[in-house]
């Protein structure tokens, strides 16, 4: 099973490393002791909202680019991984394709794009 913690750890942990810069450094400007930003590094900890904002304020980066990459991971992680609705008979399992027009987003539809 994927942890949310964990892909989280990792994304700021490459974004760190990326920027060539320490955890020592990062915790400085982050306000976050040393340990405590090593133990959400490594998945061990759940970040609070307001402890990755800091974080990411530190790095650089917007919150919502960290998050981005984060769903981007668990999205990967999910189709290599997770199969839909394990457990259930082959026959039970979701088999609904993913809307990717407008159209299909929204629930609209034109009777000319109907199957026959």
């Amino acid at each position: 099973m994927v942890l949310l913690r964990q892909l989280l750890g990792d994304v700021l942990r490459q974004l760190r490393l990326r920027q060539g810069r320490t955890l020592r450094e990062v915790s400085a400007a982050a306000r976050v002791s040393l340990g405590y930003l090593s133990e959400v590094e490594r998945g061990q900890k759940e970040a609070s909202s307001e402890l990755l904002a800091s974080i990411c304020k530190a790095l650089g980066v917007p919150l919502s680019h960290v998050l981005r990459e984060v769903a981007d991971a668990l999205a990967l992680a999910e189709l290599q991984h997770e199969p839909v609705m394990a457990g259930a008979p082959e026959h039970e399992r979701l088999t609904e394709k993913i809307p990717a027009t407008p159209e299909e987003i929204t629930g609209e539809f034109r009777a000319d794009m109907v199957a026959a």
